[in-house]
Formats: structure tokens, C-alpha cells, sequence
């Protein structure tokens, strides 16, 4: 197939194909022969390539260049975590600016959806929303703990898969996305006084969450110094009890090297003449057993001596675990 100009890193259509001169039912055999592997209809990949969401929408685009790549599709482009971070999208998703219906087929969305050529840009060969817009259209989409974790992630540098990126917008561009009239900009508005840049996970961002439902507001990332001369930034603050809140991700003591630095940043955080106690959650805990965690941060406040713990104890519902 090397007499054909293949399109999109590996992909042809068929009709590219037809019209570089290829008899249609030779090219079938070839195709069929050397292992092409089909995308979709009319679409098709080299042997050696992994059919993954990437290809998938490539094709999609080639053979519909209108449609722009949005919502968890630009996000995995544009390595902004999601809820649920390192699962592969099911489905490709697609913004069609013309006025029509959103439509869906297996393997891919469509949302029919105003676009101006402000909110477009290529990555990877690929044509997707912005950053800003990107963020804007999760939000606008919820649920909040979605939104949250996602525009989180965007306004913060992170290691995403691997990679190192900075952060990829600043608060008022997001600000300035939900206040368009678009359907959920009113969610949206609520919604992003939740969001916070100093978050470093999405166990984190969903951490806040829930500390927040709870009425607890810790600071986010306050810098200490210890006695040895570290700068050490924990994940959360509750500065009048000296009550640090840590949650420790999925990918956490990956390597002994990583551990044994983990374990000299603890000595060192509960040595900060701020600190009296130090709790530690997994990001398990965090998605799995949220009122687990709380119960034990508000026991902790509340033998610390803080009256505001002391009676949000009182008030819960059942009371916390014991």
C-alpha cells in the first residue's frame, strides 16, 4: 500500500484511496490481505497500529472535518486529569458547531454545539476545544465532582501519565467560561468557587469536596519550614488546631527511593512548630469512604480543641464512626 498517500498517522479512508486510483475491489483484498484493520466504516488503520481512542477519532475527523474533539476526548489531549484518571475513554467525543441534534453511535458522541474559531486548537494532529473551553464544557456538563476535579487539574501543574506540563490556564479565563448563556452556565457559576489551583490530585480536589460539605475549610498547600531548613507544603490546614490532612494518591511510594523520601518528609512535617498532628489518607479512602474520613478529622479537630469541630460533631446525623 506504499503507492498510497496515507492521511492522519497511519489511517486511510477507502475513499482516498479510490481516488488515487485503486480499483475497489483489489484494494479490498489488499487491505484484507495485509492485515489493515477496519475503524470504522469507509476508515482504516495500518497493521502495526493499536486501535485506540486516538486512532478512532482521527478517523472520525478525516472523514468529517467539521468536528472538533471535546469533553473527556480534549481532556485526555490536552492531559488534564479526569474523575477517572487513567481509565481510557469509552467513546470519542465531538463538538458538530452546525445546528443540528446531538446524536451518538457506538464509540462516539456528538454535541451539536456553538464554536468559534477562539475555542479550537490542534493537538497532536488533532483538531480539539481549548484549554479554557475544554474546562468550561466539563463544568457546564457536571456532575461537580467531575467538574471540580477536572478544572482542578487544568489550573495546576501536574504529572499527568508520566509527563510533567504546566498548568494550562489561569483562573479567569475559567472564570470567564461559564459566563456564557450556555445550557448549566448557572451550575457552572455555583460550582467554580469550588475549584481551587493549589490542588495537586484528583484525590485531593475530591478531598476538599467533601471536607467542604462537611463545613470544614482548611487551608489548601500552606508552605512551613522545618527545623532542618525544608520547605514542605501539605495538602490541607487546620491552622487554629495545627491539624494537617495529607492524601496520598494511587501512584504513592512507587519505588523505595519514593518511600524513604515520603517517610523523611513525615518526620520532618510533624516537626514544623505548626503542626500537632498529622492525618494520612489513601485516595481510596477518599472516593470509597468519604464519611470514614471525615469522622476521623472532625475526632482529631475535636481533641485538638477546636469548638467549631467540637460542635459540628454534635450535629452530625448519626455521629461519626467510632
Amino acid at each position: 500500500m506504499t503507492s498510497i498517500n496515507l492521511r492522519g498517522g497511519g489511517a486511510l479512508l477507502f475513499s482516498h484511496a479510490l481516488e488515487a486510483g485503486w480499483p475497489e475491489r483489489r484494494l479490498s483484498r489488499r487491505l484484507a490481505r495485509e492485515g489493515w484493520q477496519r475503524v470504522r466504516p469507509g476508515a482504516w488503520a495500518v497493521p502495526s497500529r493499536t486501535v485506540d481512542w486516538k486512532v478512532r477519532a482521527r478517523a472520525v475527523q478525516m472523514m468529517q472535518p467539521r468536528l472538533v474533539c471535546s469533553h473527556d476526548t480534549a481532556a485526555q489531549l490536552h492531559r488534564i486529569e479526569l474523575l477517572h484518571a487513567g481509565a481510557p475513554p469509552e467513546r470519542v467525543e465531538f463538538i458538530d458547531p452546525r445546528r443540528g441534534t446531538s446524536r451518538r453511535r457506538p464509540g462516539t458522541s456528538v454535541h451539536t454545539l456553538p464554536l468559534t474559531d477562539a475555542d479550537w486548537t490542534v493537538r497532536k494532529g488533532l483538531r480539539v476545544t481549548t484549554a479554557a473551553r475544554t474546562v468550561g464544557d466539563l463544568i457546564r456538563r457536571g456532575p461537580r465532582e467531575d467538574a471540580v476535579v477536572a478544572a482542578g487539574s487544568a489550573l495546576s501543574r501536574r504529572i499527568v501519565r508520566g509527563v510533567s506540563r504546566p498548568s494550562l490556564l489561569h483562573f479567569d479565563e475559567l472564570r470567564a467560561e461559564p459566563a456564557s448563556a450556555r445550557r448549566g452556565a448557572v451550575r457552572a457559576r455555583e460550582w467554580l468557587p469550588l475549584t481551587d489551583p493549589a490542588s495537586g490530585s484528583p484525590a485531593e480536589s475530591v478531598a476538599r469536596l467533601r471536607m467542604h460539605d462537611a463545613g470544614l475549610h482548611p487551608e489548601s498547600q500552606p508552605t512551613f519550614r522545618s527545623p532542618g531548613g525544608r520547605t514542605i507544603r501539605p495538602d490541607f490546614l487546620f491552622r487554629a488546631q495545627g491539624l494537617v490532612v495529607e492524601i496520598e494518591g494511587y501512584a504513592f511510594h512507587g519505588t523505595r527511593a519514593a518511600h524513604e523520601r515520603d517517610a523523611r518528609r513525615f518526620n520532618d512535617l510533624a516537626d514544623c512548630p505548626e503542626v500537632r498532628r498529622v492525618l494520612r489518607f489513601t485516595a481510596r479512602e477518599v472516593f470509597q469512604h468519604p464519611e470514614q474520613m471525615i469522622a476521623t478529622i472532625l475526632r482529631a479537630l475535636a481533641r485538638l480543641g477546636g469548638p467549631d469541630a467540637i460542635d459540628t460533631l454534635r450535629d452530625l446525623p448519626h455521629g461519626p464512626a467510632t
